[in-house]
């Protein structure tokens, strides 16, 4: 199969997924902008819990082709966490979607359940001490099933881009923001 051919195969994969609506594939001033993007939030303060560390999008930055794509509120996010929080190199949080899991989580008095945010709290350290290191909110890299039955790719890395990014994606893209409007990247690599 043709790179193009394998792309295209790509692009109707995505599209086909529930909730996706368009998709757009970066160029290289496109990923040297959000490679940029993306380093300037890392430093900025995260809804006031801490630094930003995407590593999902430094995953799929390292990736030959990346597609961004759009998706309302029928897409259901991969399998989490999508978001942990790290001090001292320890996980002092993260997000659970499993409401069974949850309801565990709410049962025990080491964690603090707030929504779909679970705190761990013999993690996170006495207000003396917490100065001393800020939290780094974590984006991990996700697995994107619909795209692993698709043999002559690999490497397959899925990843929420942070603010910047994704209203610089919209921009290349011709879109506006809109309620309930999300961005991802997805980069992989050939065989």
């Amino acid at each position: 199969m043709e790179c193009q051919d394998i792309i295209q195969d790509v692009l109707c994969r995505i599209k086909a997924i529930k909730g996706v609506e368009d998709t757009y594939i970066l160029n290289e001033e496109d990923k040297e902008k959000i490679f940029e993007l993306e380093k300037k939030a890392e430093g900025a303060v995260l809804m006031g819990m801490g630094i930003g560390d995407n590593q999902g999008i430094k995953e799929v930055l390292k990736r030959e082709i990346i597609i961004a794509f759009t998706t309302n509120m029928d897409y259901v996010w991969p399998e989490g966490p999508n978001v942990v929080l790290m001090q001292y190199g320890e996980k002092v949080g993260e997000d659970i979607y499993d409401p069974e899991k949850l309801e565990e989580c709410k049962k025990c008095k080491d964690m603090m359940v707030m929504g779909n945010f679970v705190i761990y709290r013999s993690a996170v350290p006495k207000p003396k001490e917490a100065g001393k290191e800020p939290i780094t909110v974590v984006l991990p890299p996700q697995k994107c099933k619909d795209l692993e039955c698709v043999g002559s790719i690999n490497n397959i890395v899925l990843a929420s881009p942070s603010t910047p990014s994704d209203e610089y994606i919209r921009s290349v893209m011709g879109l506006k923001p809109a309620v309930g409007q999300g961005t991802f990247i997805i980069g992989f690599d050939f065989c």
